[in-house]
């Protein structure tokens, strides 16, 4: 009996992993493996700091191919077309005032593996994303943060460009 929780992803997330596990896989565990060799032709591996640091780098890419190729299973990606345009989902682009700072903001919301807030790309599991979703235009949600509770309205909904 499979008891894996899938995780959400963009189309543009899920193929962000993939290709940065064909990259690993395809260009640094070559590089790597040439490094190896090369480090070991300089003889005494006991005090050799090049193989010390090759054999390091490639300890941290396989740990790294392994977390992509566990991320990549459980991985679901979400069907866009059926999801409505105007409503706040995974994938969406969202534009909203933000009243207790007198700014609008724009944010993508994506799945959790996928965010980086410092790029606007927050988590469907997120406070502010979790707050969003389902939400339609004009609409005003009440965003539960460590810090309290604020107010955000949608002024506008699109899809992520892909």
């Amino acid at each position: 009996m499979e008891n894996t929780k899938k995780t959400l992803y963009t189309e543009e997330g899920y193929n962000n992993l993939v290709e940065e596990l064909r990259y690993l896989k395809d260009v640094r565990i070559p590089e790597i493996k040439v490094a190896i060799a090369d480090a070991r032709a300089f003889g005494d591996l006991s005090e050799n700091s090049e193989y010390d640091e090759a054999k390091n780098e490639q300890a941290k890419v396989v740990t790294r191919i392994a977390e992509l190729e566990k991320l990549l299973n459980e991985a679901e990606i979400i069907d866009e077309s059926e999801i409505k345009a105007d409503v706040v989902n995974l994938g969406s682009v969202v534009k909203v005032y933000d009243s207790d700072m007198d700014e609008e903001v724009e944010y993508s919301i994506v799945g959790s593996n996928e965010a980086n807030p410092l790029q606007g790309r927050i988590s469907d599991q997120s406070p502010i994303g979790s707050a969003m979703i389902g939400a339609k235009v004009g609409e005003e949600v009440t965003v539960t943060a460590p810090f309290g509770e604020y107010k955000i309205k949608i002024l506008a909904v699109t899809r992520a460009k892909n």
